[in-house]
Order: C-alpha cells, then sequence, then structure tokens
C-alpha cells in the first residue's frame, strides 16, 4: 500500500495495475521511478521542436514522455471519478475549452505571459485529465508556454524545495490551488512570484 502526501491524488487499485514496475511497494520507491522518468521526459522536451504545444496530442504526448516508463496508462485520459477534477466524460470537452482560451489570451495579449502560464496551470490541475502526475505535468506544461511560446524562463514553482513532498511550500501551493478554484488567483500569482508589470 503506497501513501500519500497532502494534495496527492491516490491512485485507484486498477489504476495500481498499469505500475510497469511490481516490485514498487513503498511511496519512496514510486517518487525514485517517476523522477528518472520525469529528468528523461524533460530532456525529451527540451529537445522538441514541435509546434502544437497547444493541442491535446502535445498535452497527452508530454505526460506520456514525463510518466510512461512507470504507468501504462500514461498520455491516457483518467476514466475513474477522484477527489478533483471534472466527470470523465468531460475531460476532452474541458481541455479543448482551455486549449481555445490561452489561445485567445495570447492573441488579444489578454494576460501577460506569466499569468497566461500561471491561468493555464490552475486550469489543467482543475481538470485533471490523468490518473497521476498532473500537477508535475501541469507545472511542466505552463514552463513550456513560457520557453517555447514566449521565449521567458519558466516559474520557479518549487521555490528551491521539493513540491512532492510535504513541506510548507507544497502547503503553500495546495492552498493557493484552492483559492484559485475560488476565482482567487492572488495567492497562486504570489506563489509564483507573478509581477503585474512582467511581460
Amino acid at each position: 500500500m503506497i501513501n500519500y502526501p497532502e494534495g496527492v491524488t491516490p491512485i485507484d487499485p486498477d489504476e495500481t495495475e498499469g505500475l510497469k514496475h511490481k516490485h514498487v511497494s513503498t511511496r519512496e520507491e514510486l517518487d525514485q521511478l517517476e523522477q528518472a522518468n520525469v529528468q528523461a521526459g524533460m530532456i525529451w522536451l527540451s529537445r522538441s521542436r514541435r509546434k502544437d504545444i497547444l493541442s491535446e496530442g502535445f498535452v497527452r504526448e508530454l505526460h506520456k514522455r514525463l510518466f510512461g516508463e512507470v504507468w501504462k496508462w500514461a498520455g491516457i485520459f483518467r476514466i475513474t471519478t477522484k477527489n478533483i477534477g471534472v466527470d470523465v466524460e468531460q475531460i476532452g470537452v474541458q481541455l479543448k475549452i482551455l486549449l481555445d482560451d490561452v489561445n485567445y489570451w495570447i492573441e488579444n495579449k489578454t494576460y501577460s505571459s506569466k499569468e497566461i502560464a500561471v491561468r493555464f496551470h490552475h486550469r489543467l490541475v482543475k481538470i485533471h485529465l490523468f490518473p497521476n502526475g498532473n500537477g508535475r505535468h501541469a507545472r511542466i506544461m505552463a514552463d513550456a508556454i513560457l520557453e517555447k511560446l514566449f521565449k521567458q524562463p519558466p516559474i520557479g514553482w518549487a521555490g528551491g524545495q521539493d513540491l512532492e513532498e510535504i513541506n510548507d511550500r507544497r502547503k503553500e501551493y495546495i492552498r493557493a490551488l484552492q483559492a484559485a478554484d475560488n476565482e482567487n488567483y492572488k495567492p497562486l500569482f504570489e506563489f509564483a512570484d507573478l509581477k503585474k508589470n512582467s511581460p
């Protein structure tokens, strides 16, 4: 049985069947495997020349690259109900709405580049596309938008800490996401060190 820190979505027993490494029995072992896979996925992302970042195909491919060496279902939308996220039937629809919104924000300069990335990150987490890895995936996607579309530096999400561990930074992150769920983005903007005059 794997224990999960606050804010981490527990994995459904059926989804646990998708674990490619059957010897894993602790959260620490799982974290080590996932971290190695995430690092490989980040290398893929840094080398990728794909222009379709704001597409369902890219969103799914990135998740597969980040977690596909650990989970058979990486890159596949969840089919189970979680303690967070939209109904499973709404995942594809809500993702399309989000991607369309981001394209609109970019074309119309509705928000600064960093605010677009932060708002995108929050909405992606709120949809909760996959059985696991949604927070990490959403942070990496948001940074990809900044780096690849705006040529801006990534957000310092972790602030020198590990957001996958139980610590004050993680608690602040979870509280900021929960506030944004209620249309109060100020804590999340502050968490991401968003200055209103940033590009």
